[in-house]
């Protein structure tokens, strides 16, 4: 194809994305309220159990439309996913070899559900970490959240979650692409294990530590077998490579024609 030809097959990708994008935010338009229901349930909590005041609060006049409408755009990209993501592989898995299909599909068909699961797991923190930061306030004081930064915390703490469960993945790739060994990932084990329980302490500050567990111990067994699929490819591989060498037939054990022993113009 022609780079006019890239461009235009860009646009067409571009205009069903935006048009699957605007129908789903439509429908997220419908759904915010229950959303809103759910984000506004953990401030709730914080009224019954620290027995105090607790609210969402908008500061200004639009502060209501404003969340609802970030909310029906963000409901209206998990429901779009599908159409735009389609769009996203139509347009550069044409121009990918045999192996790297299989390496994208492979990718994206073990991230999604990692994702979710992250996301699923993020969720479950939210509470935890929504009373725990509200109790280092006075109990005679009230809790007046702002809905808009609030919305914007649970947002970004889902998404790293989520995100975080996918690294491993990552790794896995890196392996098959040839750019990471098995032995280098088995081998930053200790760093691994420091890393993510440091990322689960900053992401659920929770007085009790059963929450940062929940999350690392995931992590942890999803970093475990990320390294055993590597040492199973390596080893594939390392096999392979064996057996082409066995294959080969090194010249100094080709057959040398045997000389007669009989000089030019002599009979035998």
């Amino acid at each position: 194809m022609t780079i006019g030809a890239h461009l235009t097959e860009l646009r067409k990708r571009l205009v069903r994305s935006a048009a699957a994008l605007l129908v789903g935010s439509v429908a997220g338009w419908f759904i915010a309220d229950p959303v809103m229901a759910a984000l506004r349930g953990p401030v709730t909590a914080i009224a019954l159990g620290q027995h105090r005041n607790a609210s969402l609060n908008f500061p200004d006049i639009t502060g209501a439309f404003d969340l609802k409408m970030q909310i029906a755009i963000t409901v209206g990209a998990v429901l779009s996913s599908p159409v735009w993501l389609y769009q996203v592989f139509a347009f550069i898995v044409p121009g990918l070899t045999g192996r790297e299909r299989r390496y994208t599909f492979g990718f994206f068909l073990s991230a999604v559900p990692l994702f979710l699961a992250g996301c699923a797991a993020g969720w479950y923190v939210v509470p935890h970490i929504v009373s725990l930061m509200t109790a280092f306030a006075s109990t005679q004081d009230a809790a007046l959240i702002d809905a808009s930064p609030y919305y914007s915390f649970v947002l970004k703490l889902v998404l790293a979650i989520g995100i975080a469960f996918v690294l491993p993945v990552f790794l896995v790739l890196l392996n098959f692409m040839g750019v990471l060994s098995a032995r280098s990932i088995v081998k930053s084990w200790r760093v691994a294990l420091i890393l993510i329980v440091l990322f689960t302490a900053i992401a659920t500050p929770s007085a009790d530590v059963a929450s940062m567990f929940l999350l690392a111990v995931p992590m942890v067994a999803l970093y475990f077998a990320a390294a055993g699929v590597s040492w199973l490819h390596d080893r594939r591989v390392a096999k392979r490579a064996r057996s082409l060498d066995d294959a080969a037939i090194p010249a100094a054990e080709l057959e040398l024609p045997e000389l007669s022993g009989a000089l030019p113009g002599e009979r035998k």
